[in-house]
């Protein structure tokens, strides 16, 4: 008789042990949903960062160019002549370097797009406007001053 024995309210022990399982269920899952949401925010923050940084190493990329050109067309030009082949690294997305005659301005061009500041470099000579592609990330071009002449002539490779 023992063995048979009705247990004293079995409705309600059962009531409450499923009842503590479906909360703590809703509960985990909540955590996992705010963790998952939280994680996204991190990835899309992660991703922004990574882009912000890569623009600015390419424009400071194209700064360091317009410089090292300035610079050897000064050494170029503080001399009686000479000639110098310059390599110069790029950002890919620059896909050529256009020279203007008027005002020695130098162009950068993205494709259809162009560098929203021009930039003047001093001391050279361009007969007419030519533009210098972008091979790989490397601009070649030719430096050379004759001697009796006060500029210098930039052409391409």
């Amino acid at each position: 008789m023992r063995g048979n024995a009705p247990r004293a309210y079995p409705e309600t022990f059962s009531k409450k042990m499923f009842t503590r399982g479906k909360r703590g269920q809703m509960k985990m899952s909540f955590g996992m949903i705010f963790s998952i949401i939280l994680m996204i925010i991190f990835l899309a923050f992660t991703f922004y960062a990574i882009k912000i940084f890569l623009d600015f190493k390419d424009t400071a990329q194209i700064g360091t160019f317009t410089n090292n050109l300035q610079s050897d067309v000064d050494k170029i030009w503080r001399g009686s002549q000479g000639a110098q082949e310059v390599t110069y690294i790029l950002p890919g997305k620059v896909k050529e370097i256009c020279f203007k005659n008027e005002n020695k301005n130098l162009e950068i061009s993205f494709g259809p797009k162009t560098f929203p500041q021009e930039q003047t470099i001093d001391h050279i000579e361009i007969k007419d406007y030519f533009c210098v592609e972008n091979i790989k990330g490397k601009v070649k071009m030719v430096l050379s001053k004759k001697f009796g002449e006060t500029l210098v002539t930039v052409t391409a490779e």
